[in-house]
């Protein structure tokens, strides 16, 4: 856990950490649904929507803004593990979202892959790849497969997709978190079970939701491509970026006549949102350098990822266990922890039910007392997590590295309050 010297410093480089400009004082447990804001992300990105100025002119500003977009791609290559100088090459490009990147790499990925064979996905990805795959494997005439998870876990591993595999595996999608169960997926094993049986598959990561919450390392992970999302990762709405590999880079899709073959980007780039991310990446590389002596920048931000991981796991442990006297989850009798309580495979969030009370009138019951959380409905985002378990609803509680311990006390005493006991 930070030490509260550090966590203070932490939370002043954030908007609104601990009060609502709407609702007054309150604590943040909504990072699921978009983390906090850094105050430096939300600074430059403001001042740059005030310029008229494009990038390709011959002008101070037009310079300064091409140098901006280049320094942020930099940033978001060396974030992903995949910097400029990797002999893998690849490429990563900013669209409106994270899932309109995942849509638009699944699609290039089920269109080129050579013809025939299949395709597979898991049944705890988010809709942003299984809609994608769907659409796009009817489209190329290939099966789509989906393998469904431990519903009492949500444990989706490399064995459960080695069973499924075949030789002529074209496409395989693999999310990292759920952002309903807050289970997480070890990708590297799976991408290696992929290779193994189908080398030349194609494999595209959804770190939408594991991105704020730990490190990322595409190299080492073996994938195709890796998405993530603005607003999840302390910047803004309005952009996600994903890294391709040069193979999947290569492959047609939508671009500008007389761009290059691996040219992504459509359209003139918003500047902010490199810039954004940026100030993001200075942000962690600063939280890493309390942790690593290193000179290196990329190790910094794996320091980072490490100890973001660290703190978030004490505080979901006191969340379920206990703290400051508080009654932790799983000592409240009404209390169903989905994916189970015990889980080692949780990350950032916990999703719970509150036997005979309905999921909506414990937000609010939360809300009232100052808690902020989000209820997930049986609905085409969370139907995977909770149709099988036969539940209609939930309440989504996500941590991040800037929430305290103190936070978590107080969430603890409202529920005690909202169950009874």
């Amino acid at each position: 856990m930070f030490n509260p010297r550090l966590l203070r410093e932490i939370r002043a480089r954030f908007h609104h950490v601990a009060k609502c400009p709407y609702q007054g004082a309150r604590a943040y447990f909504e990072n699921a649904g978009g983390s906090l804001r850094l105050k430096t992300a939300a600074k430059v990105a403001a001042k740059l929507s005030e310029l008229p100025d494009n990038q390709g002119r011959d002008n101070p500003a037009s310079h300064a803004l091409v140098r901006m977009i280049e320094t942020g791609r930099r940033d978001m290559m060396e974030f992903l593990g995949a910097a400029h100088n990797d002999k893998a090459g690849g490429r990563v490009f900013v669209g409106e979202s994270g899932t309109e990147c995942l849509f638009r790499v699944i699609r290039a990925a089920m269109l080129g892959a050579p013809a025939g064979g299949r395709a597979l996905g898991g049944a705890l990805e988010h809709p942003a790849t299984r809609s994608a795959a769907r659409q796009w494997a009817a489209h190329a005439g290939r099966e789509y497969h989906v393998i469904a998870h431990d519903p009492q876990t949500c444990a989706l591993g490399a064995a459960d997709y080695r069973r499924a595999l075949t030789a002529d595996t074209r496409v395989v999608t693999v999310i990292q978190t759920s952002p309903v169960a807050g289970v997480s997926v070890d990708v590297a094993a799976v991408c290696r079970e992929v290779r193994g049986i189908a080398p030349d598959c194609f494999i595209i990561v959804d770190g939408i939701q594991h991105a704020p919450h730990g490190g990322v390392d595409v190299k080492a992970l073996g994938a195709d491509a890796y998405a993530v999302s603005g607003y999840k990762i302390f910047s803004r709405h309005n952009y996600g970026f994903a890294w391709v590999s040069k193979r999947l880079a290569e492959l047609p899709h939508d671009k500008l006549d007389g761009t290059a073959a691996d040219h992504w980007e459509l359209g003139t780039r918003d500047t902010a949102a490199y810039a954004a991310f940026s100030e993001v990446a200075a942000y962690l590389d600063w939280l890493g350098a309390h942790f690593t002596k290193s000179a290196g920048r990329r190790a910094r931000l794996l320091a980072a990822g490490e100890a973001i991981v660290a703190h978030e796991k004490h505080l979901i442990e006191a969340m379920l266990r206990g703290c400051r006297s508080k009654k932790g989850l799983t000592e409240m009798p009404k209390v169903i922890i989905i994916a189970g309580a015990d889980n080692p495979r949780r990350e950032g969030l916990v999703s719970l039910a509150v036997r005979g009370v309905p999921s909506a009138q414990v937000v609010r019951a939360l809300s009232e007392r100052g808690v902020r959380v989000h209820i997930r409905k049986n609905d085409y985002f969370s139907a995977n997590i909770l149709d099988p378990l036969h539940m209609t609803d939930c309440v989504r509680v996500s941590v991040c590295h800037y929430n305290s311990e103190a936070e978590v006390a107080r969430f603890l005493g409202a529920m005690e309050e909202i169950v009874g006991g």
